[in-house]
């Protein structure tokens, strides 16, 4: 029987508006250097998460329809370390604790591309019966729903570095 996991890594690809300064970012973000740089494009291969994402420059092909990328870590001792690196290298950190989203109870943090896409890192604490805890099922995806989003600076909280 093969040991190989049927799906070994995960592959994203999206449009960006400045190949370097997006290698920039995501070099720090992923502490990791790309492992392919042509004319505007971009490609790493990250090993945790599994994933493999490039990044090919086209102002005019981005969409900023509010998707957000997750990734989630097991351990509060490793979301505290990537929280680290994050304000390391200065990246834009929203940081949360405690905040219900999706049905569950999670610490986080959010970091944003020179695009605006974001990303959350997360640890699931546990679940929850609410969707979030000032959003109602139905405001999701609406100008007042929360879950998902960052929350604004002044409302976000803090989780010790």
């Amino acid at each position: 029987m093969n040991n190989q996991p049927i799906f070994p890594r995960i592959h994203m690809s999206y449009y960006v508006s400045n190949i370097e300064a997006t290698i920039d970012f995501y070099t720090k973000f992923f502490e990791t250097e790309p492992n392919k740089v042509k004319e505007g494009y971009a490609k790493f291969l990250v090993n945790e998460p599994s994933l493999n994402i490039s990044f090919i420059e086209n102002k005019e092909a981005i969409k900023n329809d509010g998707a957000h990328f997750g990734i989630e870590v097991n351990d509060p001792e490793i979301l505290k370390q990537k929280l680290g690196n994050a304000m390391h290298h200065n990246l834009p950190i929203d940081r949360e604790k405690d905040v219900t989203c999706c049905y569950a109870k999670q610490d986080k943090f959010w970091v944003t591309d020179p695009d605006g896409y974001r990303w959350e890192v997360y640890q699931f604490i546990e679940d929850r019966e609410k969707l979030a805890s000032d959003a109602k099922p139905q405001q999701v995806g609406s100008d007042n729903a929360t879950c998902c989003a960052p929350l604004s600076e002044e409302a976000s909280l803090t989780f010790s570095k």
